[in-house]
């Protein structure tokens, strides 16, 4: 069987496309212009294995348009003048071109007058926001679509899409027991191409029973990620009670606990959902308590991500530790909820006259630029004044902590305006 599985399966058309319904789903964007035929460059940007080169091969696919692959990092110039050559003569075609933020300014040069005269539809493609990784020269000549990251069930059904398709999945019969389509789904973290790859070295491997079908089983697929399943219970909910645990481990101050929740995660090769459930604790539990403690979070986290696991356990260790044996405060999240529920409660109240914008005629006429006082033209850089509107006066949001330096600094120096403001 020619290939592997991922690009078997690849879309021919935008109907086949698995999740990003916000941009190929009834009436988005994307199918609107493939279905009007009028297709314009674009810039694909999310994680990997989310669906990027798929929509590309969709819409040439789906247009007739030939279709070809350019990555910025590897290919040469000479191949992009020959794929230039072949536009020029077939009348266009859609090109992938890979690792765009990587694009060199030759490249570029070359690229510019292409996109602009429209002989290629460029589909850029890459792993980083464009709106700071690729030049602006290219950015103003493109749609630019952010992706989004796959569910367990966009890889259940792309899963199930597989073996019934006899054509471009397996020629021969194979059973997926529910518990591997499940730790399949959840494993591979919304990256498609590795689930199909895991399906496909599982699959492959497994030799045929005496009435010739592959019966793949939880240990084979295990197996085949070199992964355990140690994260999941049967509905998959055990995922999530993983994260819940990690997070009020971590908000319970109990770093034991917090590095075993970690492990089951780092084990399971979860980096994404670590990263996002980590950066959340940062600011929801420690909060104010310690700020540096946010920074370095966010910092490290990154970091992680870039270099990806075996290594990113180490950095995800620092960042637990740290974030379970800080001081803790929520008064910050607390103090915005109450502000959103007064706002759902009152509406867009009046703001006072003397805060109002002084930039256009209306406002100068009510006087507020002479009526606001500038408190940096005060001693104490303070001043009283009415700030709240007339309705919300009184009103006392934030209630700081005592568990760390920085929120009593902050929770005195309120103490001080609040007296001052009597």
């Amino acid at each position: 069987m020619p290939d592997n599985l991922a690009l078997r399966m690849r879309p021919r058309s935008i109907s086949e496309v698995i999740g990003q319904k916000h941009l190929v789903g009834e009436g988005k964007i994307i199918r609107r212009m493939v279905e009007a035929n009028m297709l314009s460059s674009m810039i694909l940007y999310g994680p990997p294995g989310i669906g990027k080169t798929s929509i590309a091969s969709a819409i040439a696919g789906t247009t007739k348009f030939a279709f070809r692959t350019f990555n910025a990092t590897v290919d040469s110039k000479k191949r992009l003048q020959e794929i230039a050559e072949e536009a020029k003569f077939s009348g266009g075609l859609v090109l992938l071109l890979d690792e765009i933020h990587r694009l060199d300014k030759a490249k570029q040069d070359f690229l510019l007058p292409l996109l602009e005269n429209g002989n290629i539809i460029m589909i850029g493609a890459t792993t980083e926001n464009p709106f700071f990784s690729v030049t602006p020269a290219i950015r103003s000549r493109v749609q630019i679509f952010e992706l989004e990251p796959l569910s367990n069930e966009d890889i259940k059904e792309a899963i199930l899409n597989v073996l019934g398709d006899k054509e471009r999945g397996f020629a021969f019969e194979v059973h997926l027991d529910d518990d591997a389509l499940d730790f399949i789904a959840t494993a591979t973290n919304g990256d498609l191409r590795s689930a199909y790859n895991s399906l496909d070295l599982a699959v492959m491997s497994t030799p045929a029973s005496g009435n010739g079908q592959h019966h793949i089983t939880l240990d084979i697929v295990e197996n085949s990620l070199q992964r355990s399943y140690i994260t999941m219970d049967k509905d998959g909910d055990g995922h999530y009670d993983v994260l819940s645990a990690l997070q009020k481990s971590i908000r319970g101050s109990d770093v034991n606990a917090s590095l075993h929740y970690a492990a089951r995660l780092v084990e399971a090769g979860d980096l994404p959902s670590l990263a996002r459930r980590l950066t959340v604790i940062a600011y929801e539990d420690i909060g104010l308590a310690n700020p540096d403690a946010q920074v370095h979070t966010v910092t490290a986290l990154e970091a992680a991500q870039k270099i990806g696991f075996p290594e990113a356990r180490i950095l995800i260790a620092n960042v637990v530790i740290d974030l379970a044996l800080s001081p803790k405060s929520n008064s910050a999240y607390k103090a915005m909820d109450a502000a959103l529920a007064d706002l759902r409660k009152s509406g867009n109240l009046p703001i006072p006259r003397h805060l109002r914008d002084g930039h256009y005629a209306g406002s100068k006429a009510l006087g507020n630029a002479q009526d606001y006082k500038y408190p940096h033209a005060y001693p104490e850089k303070w001043v009283k004044q009415q700030y709240l509107p007339d309705k919300l006066r009184g009103v006392n949001y934030f209630q700081p902590n005592e568990t760390g330096k920085y929120e009593r600094a902050l929770g005195a120096n309120k103490e001080r305006i609040d007296k001052l403001s009597r």
